[in-house]
């Protein structure tokens, strides 16, 4: 599977005129569909572009700290409105959610106390809150977006504490093993690119130190490739259940807050959120001296896009923009095909007695089994989001998406036992085509 020609073309080009204009000393751009590389691309010299070139991540490993975050919030080690004190007893702002670090809503500052965290060898845990004082609190929490990587240092601490394990191992064991990530590291492992500053008057470039970010490693440590990066957005898009299950991932993608007045750019649970026309993409950027990079995905069609470079920053552009353009670019050109219709199992359990016709104040609505969820949707509404719901317990499930979420459908029976009328939060459905209640 490739992109067409002439789409591969303009890709090619975006990235081409990128390196050039922006002043990189190497630029690296792919394309990622259904978990395959359809198109890779680069330009510069210093080093050549591969697809198996190691590139630092910067911020985008805030994504896989929100991933482990989630996993534990699942396997119930903590709630996301847990106070942090909790988990780091005594810290000195101690009165923040674990979700509102998550979603830069905390309105904790940007960074850590010290010299640039980027630029140094990072301390221990200990030493981060050691370091940490009241006045880290820019702004009330919830009543706008701040940009925290301190937040992030904060999460890896908890990671770490909860479970007694180090952040570096955790996410060796816990996303990058299972998903098969092997190219993704906590240091740089040749062949990688070496990050520079590239002079603004004469072009000259000057080579960034690679340092170990210590506690600040959640907030933006890894080093990745194309090829591995094409991984992870493949399951962002369509999650391995073996890590995140997808109710999760969307819970994550959902936005917590928006960033501009335009709402054209948000913030999930870890993932950054962009909105081009009526397409919302999920991802992150990065950046470390030396490096900048992309990630983003459409998750309806299930592709996206990765872009790193090696310097500090393109010159009139940005490697968001190279992204948002790239995958923008391949949608219009080349919307993903329809899935295939395969015939569905026939339903078990419950379900059977469930699926088919059911009335409600005239309305008919259809309910069909999709695995071990129940779909529902009215007929002829073909642009309302269906409802799904998981099997709770006996005669009782539980909204999973769209306008029921969070919602219990409960069966109810005849004497007989046989099933009469669902009630989903009090609106009564019925076999009835004349039933109103």
């Amino acid at each position: 599977m490739s992109l067409l020609p002439e789409t591969g073309r303009r890709v090619t080009e975006i990235a081409a005129r990128a390196q050039s204009a922006g002043r990189a000393p190497s630029l690296a751009l792919a394309v990622v569909r259904d978990r395959s590389l359809l198109h890779f691309t680069g330009a510069g010299e210093t080093p050549p572009p591969d697809p198996k070139t190691q590139y630092r991540l910067g911020s985008i490993t805030k994504t896989l700290t929100a991933t482990m975050v989630m996993q534990l919030r699942d396997e119930g080690f903590f709630a996301l409105d847990d106070l942090l004190y909790r988990h780091l007893p005594g810290t000195p702002v101690g009165g923040l959610t674990l979700r509102q670090l998550l979603g830069h809503v905390s309105g904790l500052q940007r960074e850590p106390d010290g010299p640039w965290w980027e630029r140094r060898d990072g301390g221990d845990v200990e030493q981060l809150l050691r370091e940490l004082g009241f006045d880290k609190i820019a702004g009330p929490p919830f009543r706008t977006y701040h940009y925290s990587n301190l937040a992030y240092g904060l999460l890896g601490a908890v990671l770490e504490r909860v479970t007694g394990e180090s952040w570096r191992d955790l996410v060796g064991k816990r996303v990058l093993d299972p998903l098969g990530m092997k190219r993704t590291t906590y240091s740089p492992v040749e062949p990688y690119a070496r990050g520079y500053v590239v002079h603004a008057l004469d072009g000259t470039l000057h080579e960034e130190p690679r340092p170990d970010a210590g506690a600040m490693a959640p907030a933006g440590q890894l080093w990745s490739t194309v090829t591995d990066m094409a991984k992870w957005a493949a399951f962002l898009a369509d999650p391995a259940p073996t890590v995140l299950s997808r109710g999760t991932v969307d819970e994550m993608c959902t936005p917590v807050v928006m960033q501009d007045e335009t709402w054209t750019a948000g913030h999930g649970l870890g993932p950054e959120l962009h909105r081009v026309g009526e397409r919302v993409y999920a991802g992150h950027g990065g950046s470390m001296p030396g490096y900048v990079s992309s990630l983003l995905v459409h998750r309806p069609s299930r592709t996206g896009v990765v872009a790193f470079a090696n310097s500090y920053g393109l010159r009139g552009t940005s490697i968001r923009a190279v992204a948002l353009e790239t995958l923008t670019t391949v949608l219009d050109t080349e919307p993903a095909p329809p899935q295939p219709w395969r015939p569905a199992p026939a339903p078990q359990g419950e379900a059977s007695e469930l699926c088919g016709r059911w009335w409600w104040m005239g309305g008919e609505y259809e309910v069909v089994a999709d695995g071990e969820e129940l779909v529902m949707a009215p007929v002829g509404y073909s642009a309302r989001e269906p409802w799904r719901f998981a099997r709770e317990a006996p005669d009782r499930w539980r909204g999973t998406k769209g306008v029921n979420a969070g919602e219990v459908l409960a069966v109810l029976r005849s004497a007989d036992g046989t099933v009469d009328k669902l009630d989903i939060a009090t609106f009564v459905f019925a076999r009835d085509p004349r039933h109103l209640a």
